[in-house]
């Protein structure tokens, strides 16, 4: 192998090298990645104080919009398969109040509005298996006191933690 060749797939091989760093920043179900050479991730990462309020407000504008709960094609096709989603843990509770509070709570809970049957889903992963009846009462009794809202999309009703207004 002549030395050109040999010294072309050396720097073919630095140049892939320098741009495989990266680092990986999860936010509740949001995931960023920052990639390119050792020395660009660190001087991001540096600049990370900085950046992450921009990220944080990104990310709450994409919350939810109100009336409208999408379920991607992918979510559908993995609960068709009976492949777990990825719930929260919770802690034992006493009650489904408790419990259902306990996941509207969580990260899983605040991003977007769920519907009775992923909170029943998520209930279940937590291995707290009460009857749709009484998941569904306790709901109505949570909205009536104004803990969590509701409204009807396509897929029915959503359920999401009531915003405590500021006087």
């Amino acid at each position: 192998m002549s030395s050109a060749v040999a010294k072309q797939k050396r720097s073919t091989k630095e140049k892939s090298d320098v741009s495989t760093f990266s680092f990986k920043v999860r936010i509740g179900e949001h995931e960023i990645e920052i990639s390119g050479s050792h020395e660009e991730v660190m001087k991001t990462i540096d600049q990370l104080p900085k950046i992450m309020p921009n990220v944080s407000s990104a990310f709450q504008a994409i919350r939810f919009e109100k009336g409208k709960v999408e379920v991607s094609s992918a979510v559908q096709k993995v609960r068709g398969k009976g492949i777990p989603l990825p719930y929260p843990k919770i802690p034992k509770t006493k009650s489904c109040k408790e419990a259902v509070l306990h996941l509207l709570r969580s990260d899983w809970g605040r991003w977007r509005p769920r519907t009775l049957n992923e909170l029943l889903e998520g209930l279940r992963a937590n291995a707290l298996n009460y009857p749709v009846s009484t998941l569904s009462s306790v709901l109505v009794r949570l909205v009536r006191k104004g803990v969590i809202r509701r409204w009807k999309t396509e897929e029915g009703y959503v359920y999401i933690l009531a915003e405590k207004e500021e006087d």
